[in-house]
């Protein structure tokens, strides 16, 4: 099969350094594999990353390449020109402090453009440098219980997180950029960090759905991607949502219509242990609804992923086109000409006005 004909599989994986090697080029030309997430470590500066970006795309014009591109403490790349954006959380405190006068809606507003803003630079300055995609926004409410989410999450009312989170996707929307919803149905009550550890939620099904899954039956259509959590919740299912059918297939795809991309979040992390094995964990992920799985930060068990791992034509040509539609449809512009572009302009003197960065 010619390169240019590869249809993207189900595997996204990462690179080892700032150029690649000879395994990372064998990796990326495997046909399971339809994605590559860069990482701090990736990244040295503008031109750098432009060359990585375009010597990936050189190897399989197909595959998307990512990043998780938040703000906050969540940004892969903050030097070099690159805008370094408020965490999330600070779009929420903006609306609630002004919400404290009698002008509750103009600070809705505000707060809502702002979050627009941030969509926008965030795509425009990942496009012109040749990353398609961004696993952002963070839908978690925060409920004050969970480190590893914090001033990640737009606010605990999930009336605001669906709000700022629609008014981010805008913006992407406006680069050519896609999102991505994560980590549902919601990651925010569970206090361990599923990097590290097996976070579990004991709330009922009905609390969940009434509160950190609202953001998602909001967003609807504007969804274009969803990342499950590394959570279980046994009141639910005893595997974690990533792995539930329940959680993907009878609630996200059936109750709520999600029609768009699932990806697994990192098979690599302590919330996927209990698969047993990354080759299990991946056909659990695939067999409970997602389209596409990561394995991040560890090079031998992609290799084990690659050479083990077995997905039927009907399934994979289903997930394809759905993980086609994330591909940016128009082309982007260069820096140099984004720096002149009055739309980027008027974003970063928004947010500069409302003083969410320097």
């Amino acid at each position: 099969m010619s390169k240019a004909t590869m249809n993207p599989g189900p595997v996204t994986l990462d690179v080892l350094g700032q150029a690649l090697n000879a395994e990372d080029r064998r990796r990326i030309l495997d046909p399971l594999t339809g994605g590559v997430i860069l990482f701090g470590r990736n990244f040295a500066n503008r031109q750098q990353l432009t060359k990585l970006t375009a010597d990936i795309k050189k190897l399989r014009p197909d595959v998307l390449i990512s990043i998780d591109h938040e703000g906050g403490r969540v940004q892969r790349c903050k030097t070099d020109g690159f805008t370094h954006l408020p965490a999330m959380r600070k779009l929420g405190e903006f609306w609630c402090v002004k919400s404290n006068s009698t002008h509750t809606a103009e600070s809705a507003a505000l707060a809502m453009a702002a979050a627009t803003a941030c969509g926008y630079i965030l795509a425009t300055e990942l496009r012109a440098c040749g990353v398609d995609f961004s696993f952002t926004p963070v839908l978690d409410l925060d409920f004050g219980r969970s480190g590893v989410i914090g001033d990640r999450s737009f606010s605990r009312d999930p009336q605001m997180v669906f709000a700022l989170a629609k008014s981010l996707n805008e913006g992407l929307r406006l680069a050519d950029m896609a999102n991505c919803g994560k980590h549902f149905p919601g990651h925010g009550w569970a206090e361990a960090d599923s990097h590290v550890a097996i976070p579990v939620d004991e709330r009922s099904l009905s609390e969940i759905l009434n509160n950190d899954a609202k953001p998602y039956e909001w967003l609807d259509l504007s969804l274009t991607a969803v990342m499950p959590a590394h959570v279980i919740y046994p009141k639910v299912d005893s595997n974690p949502a990533g792995f539930s059918k329940i959680w993907l297939h009878s609630i996200l795809r059936q109750e709520l219509g999600f029609e768009g991309v699932i990806f697994s979040d990192d098979l690599s992390m302590e919330g996927a242990s209990v698969a047993g094995s990354v080759v299990k964990g991946a056909e659990l992920a695939l067999e409970a609804g997602c389209d596409a799985v990561l394995i991040c930060n560890r090079p031998d068990l992609a290799d084990q992923l690659l050479a083990k791992l077995k997905v039927t034509k009907t399934k994979q040509a289903e997930s394809t086109k759905r993980l086609n539609r994330l591909m940016p449809k128009s082309a982007a512009l260069s820096w140099d000409e984004l720096q002149g572009e009055a739309q980027y302009q008027h974003a970063k003197g928004l947010l500069k006005q409302m003083n969410l960065i320097h």
